[in-house]
């Protein structure tokens, strides 16, 4: 059966970041996600996921000022410096929350900038991240974006992150394939899935248009739920919707998988 972990960026937005730990426990999941820790210090967070029996399974890595726009620095040349201590960082934290996993947003393709060598320091700094991981037993992940959500997003399609991945000739960096930006990108969402599973290191949800909860749009979730665990993946399903109301009135979709 599927499982599935609350999005505490984007779910239980009626309450404060850190009593969203406790709201998540109550409505039924076992495990969260979200996108940054760092506003927080890494003790008190691992204390909520304790005190509420919850595990971390996923966080970013820092991303640059996401306040201002920034959308990840993994593809920038001349942010190296930054990425690597931010890979230090993310490691530090992910260590005390338990985290197995750590997702690289390659950032916003500067105008006028030359695709190949941006394309190159990715796969550079993936290969860097990817072996620092693999030291302390967490696998990188990087994630294709839709380019209507976050136009210029360097990767924004499955191919070119698999081609990607291949080419930094890690073992330990691995897709993490996210069904509403992939739909909007390119849709064929269940043989994709099928071909690559074993790419694939984590999975996170949401409905076209409007990144609402599962059942409210365009994809058939019932259909691809099942088939996600015929195919026999395992990992955790992160839940990054929007909620079209409040979060709990937009749950009945968990229910059967509870």
């Amino acid at each position: 059966m599927p499982r599935f972990a609350a999005n505490l960026t984007m779910l239980f937005n009626e309450v404060d970041f850190l009593d969203r730990f406790a709201a998540a426990a109550a409505a039924g999941f076992r495990a969260v996600e979200y996108l940054f820790p760092y506003d927080y210090d890494k003790d008190r967070l691992a204390e909520k996921l304790a005190e509420n029996g919850l595990s971390q399974v996923l966080h970013n890595l820092p991303a640059g000022d996401w306040a201002a726009g920034e959308r990840g620095i993994a593809c920038l040349a001349d942010r190296v410096g930054e990425f690597q201590d931010g890979v230090g960082r993310a490691i530090d934290y992910a260590s005390a929350l338990g985290c197995p996993r750590v997702n690289c947003l390659a950032g916003l393709a500067p105008d006028g900038a030359d695709p190949d060598a941006l394309r190159q320091t990715f796969i550079e700094n993936l290969r860097f991240a990817a072996q620092e991981f693999e030291k302390v037993d967490i696998i990188l992940l990087t994630e294709p974006i839709n380019t209507r959500d976050i136009p210029g997003f360097f990767l924004n399609r499955s191919d070119q992150a698999l081609a990607i991945i291949a080419e930094a000739g890690s073992a330990n960096l691995k897709l993490q394939y996210d069904v509403y930006h992939m739909q909007i990108m390119e849709g064929d969402l269940a043989p994709t899935i099928e071909r690559n599973l074993a790419v694939i290191g984590h999975m996170q949800i949401a409905d076209t248009p409007g990144r609402h909860e599962p059942g409210s749009g365009e994809i058939d979730y019932g259909f691809l739920f099942d088939f996600i665990d015929e195919c026999g993946y395992d990992g955790w399903i992160g839940c990054e919707y929007k909620p079209r109301t409040t979060t709990e009135a937009g749950l009945d979709w968990l229910t059967p998988y509870l």
